[in-house]
């Protein structure tokens, strides 16, 4: 064995016993996965990947996903060994390690680096978080239709600024997702060649053996999707994987699925099963055997030999170095010739939209007619994208309804043949368009998506990792209560509103009129590390005269009074969101006419209400004011927050009906003789 491929091995099996160590010392995680595919993930970093570990930001780096993020020290002991440096939020990179040797140490641990699953935004050089099979892959396919999308916006002759690929390490788990086979059938027919999925293919689930549940030729399935197959029968195999990974890089005419064949614990000859990779320990015993069988010191924990570090330091490290130098040198002779197309990559960078955007934002005339949430909607949206370049989205194959097609001249839809158009066609797909949105978001597109608000359930996995890596991902949903009418309770979301405040970190925000619509719009797009749901009506709301009521700047606020009490505090609140607020308004002006002081606040954002410091908080409701109704064309649940216990919640109880709008709104009590007459009750009671 030569002294490279003897480095090599060293090399491999470093990354195999500080998985074995820091799986034993916390008592918790996975140890097979990461040994099996020691060898896969060596041979990707050190050989192929364009990666700069002094930089793990650099724009045009390759990404590499672990979609079966049970093994994330492998992933750990990667960055820990190629010295990749921290990044602090401010997206500046930091001389220190992003992972320490004391971190693997404290695998699991509280304020570990190295937490159970791979987190964004926790760990540098974490391309997204995993955890949830099948996100990966999914959120990887986003990633790889974003490298489309930047080259063919901000390519020119000679500046070929996007090029990278996209790797994402996946198993059994992952595919036997639905979200995987939606975001692959997705990847294919876009032909994402750059994109390869490496698929360990051990055949071990939790419950044993994957012959109890997964039979399926997934070559096959995988071809029929429009993908490149190719195969490596022995995840030992470096010459083979080389090659197979050589082929990607010569693929044109779809995506790449690698199956690479492994054991758990593959490299050792002891008992290692399932357990191994599902979360146990492999104990002292049979650690001790296993360095034996490596030819490892049998006692020594945590070790990284002399020569690993430095081994690493030349191959990926110094490629990747030259590389982003490169780059930067191209990008400077990019500025003096495209100036405003630097300028523009700046700020996507930076998560700042173009100059001037806000003057585009569109004024509605008062109208007691209105319009749809939906409609609004849609002008604002298109408005707002002819300034921002890199705002694009689509929907899950319901753009005419949700008006979220991109009109302009020049918007054009992304494609195979065409990947610089704007407008994104995810079929019907939701999940799969929740997580492909959080891959573009984490190449710094804007990206949305839309569809049916019940139909947010299918997306809400996603959704919730949009929270949890801080991404300010937009999902638009319309048809947001019974108002859906005939459609009938299948389509009539109730407790949607409510599942998705529950969310932390999440910005939910259900518009009143067209004018808070704008500025819901407004408050979106100064979002940086927040993702954003916007609630929107398919029917017509009256547009407010805001002569009259209170401007719709409020918004911003969460909530705040549109119409007050004249000449004193009020002796009743009525709290609404998006359609029932115009019913308030109604009730309002039928108390006003009985003597009865009213307040109506206008409530958008839980959230940005719940930011406000208590002195607004305060000044919006009045803790002296106890009656206090809302309203809201759903679950009640969680609005006693602002109501009180002694407050009336007037929502939904039940499903909903199959009935015109109208009448739903009777046999539900969405009228303002029914406001009116809570009002009445709780104003006798004050």
């Amino acid at each position: 064995m030569s002294t490279s491929e003897q480095l090599d091995q060293l090399s491999i099996n470093t990354i195999r016993t500080l998985a074995m160590d820091a799986v034993q010392a916390a008592n918790s995680g996975h140890p097979g996965t990461p040994m099996a595919m020691a060898p896969v993930a060596y041979t990707l970093w050190q050989q192929f990947l364009r990666f700069d570990p002094e930089d793990p930001i650099w724009p045009n780096r390759d990404r590499f996903v672990l979609s079966m993020g049970h093994a994330s020290m492998l992933l750990y002991a990667l960055l820990h060994l190629t010295g990749v440096k921290s990044v602090n939020p401010k997206y500046e990179v930091l001389g220190e390690l992003s992972v320490t040797l004391d971190d693997i140490k404290r695998f699991r641990q509280l304020d570990s680096k190295c937490p159970g699953h791979p987190e964004y935004r926790w760990t540098s050089g974490v391309e997204t978080t995993t955890g949830p099979l099948g996100q990966g892959v999914a959120t990887s396919v986003g990633m790889a239709m974003a490298q489309r999308w930047l080259a063919s916006y901000f390519n020119r002759p000679g500046f070929a600024l996007f090029d990278y690929n996209v790797y994402a390490l996946c198993g059994d788990g992952d595919l036997m997702e639905g979200i995987a086979g939606e975001a692959a059938s997705l990847a294919g027919h876009l032909k994402l060649t750059n994109l390869c999925w490496i698929y360990d293919n051990n055949r071990i689930t939790i419950e044993g053996s994957t012959d109890l549940a997964f039979s399926e030729d997934v070559a096959t399935r995988f071809i029929a999707y429009g993908w490149n197959v190719t195969r490596v029968g022995d995840a030992n195999d470096l010459q083979m994987l080389a090659r197979a990974l050589g082929r990607f890089a010569q693929t044109t005419t779809g995506p790449t699925l690698i199956i690479v064949d492994s054991h758990i614990g593959y490299g050792a000859p002891t008992k290692q099963g399932s357990h191994a990779a599902h979360g146990e320990p492999l104990g002292a015993e049979e650690i001790r055997l296993t360095k034996r069988f490596y030819g490892w010191p049998e006692e020594a924990q945590f070790l990284v030999p002399d020569g690993v570090r430095e081994h690493f330091a030349a191959g990926i490290g110094a490629r990747g170095q030259a590389l982003r130098a490169a780059w930067h040198e191209q990008l400077a002779a990019y500025r003096q010739q495209y100036p405003e197309l630097a300028d523009q990559l700046d700020r996507m960078q930076r998560r700042l939209p173009a100059e001037g955007w806000e003057d585009a934002l569109p004024t509605f005339v008062p109208d007691p007619k209105g319009l749809a949430g939906r409609d609004a909607s849609g002008q604002v949206l298109n408005a707002i994208a002819q300034h921002v370049p890199w705002l694009i989205g689509g929907s899950a194959d319901l753009a005419p309804s949700t008006k979220t097609r991109l009109t302009f001249a020049g918007a054009g839809d992304f494609s195979a043949e065409q990947p610089g158009g704007r407008n994104l066609h995810f079929g019907v797909r939701e999940h799969a368009m929740g997580a492909i949105l959080n891959g573009l978001s984490l190449s710094k597109l804007r990206a949305y998506g839309s569809g049916f608000l019940i139909f947010s359930d299918y997306a809400r996995p996603a959704i919730r990792l949009s929270a949890l890596m801080e991404l300010p991902t937009i999902h638009i949903f319309t048809h947001d209560s019974i108002g859906v009418g005939e459609d009938g309770p299948t389509h009539q979301p109730v407790e949607q509103l409510a599942s998705l405040r529950a969310i932390p970190g999440l910005i939910v925000l259900r518009p009143a009129d067209a004018n808070e619509v704008a500025e819901a719009w407004r408050v979106i797009m100064g979002l940086r590390h927040e993702p954003a749901v916007l609630v929107l009506s398919r029917q017509a709301l009256p547009t407010l005269d805001r002569s009259v009521y209170a401007p719709a700047s409020g918004v911003a606020r969460g909530a705040y009074i549109l119409a007050d009490a004249p000449g004193g505090a009020p002796e009743v609140i009525l709290l609404a969101s998006g359609s029932e607020v115009a019913l308030c308004v109604q009730a309002y002006e039928q108390l006003a006419s009985e003597g009865i002081r009213a307040r109506v606040v206008s409530v958008p954002s839980w959230e940005l209400f719940e930011q406000q410091e208590q002195a607004y908080r305060d000044q919006v409701l009045p803790p002296t004011v106890t009656a206090r109704i809302s309203v809201e064309q759903a679950s009640t649940f969680g609005w006693a927050r602002f109501t009180g216990l002694d407050g009336i919640r007037v929502g939904m109880r039940t499903f909903g009906a199959s009935a015109p709008l109208k009448e739903l709104q009777r046999k539900f009590g969405f009228t303002p003789e029914q406001v009116v007459a809570s009002a009445r009750e709780l104003a006798r009671k004050g």
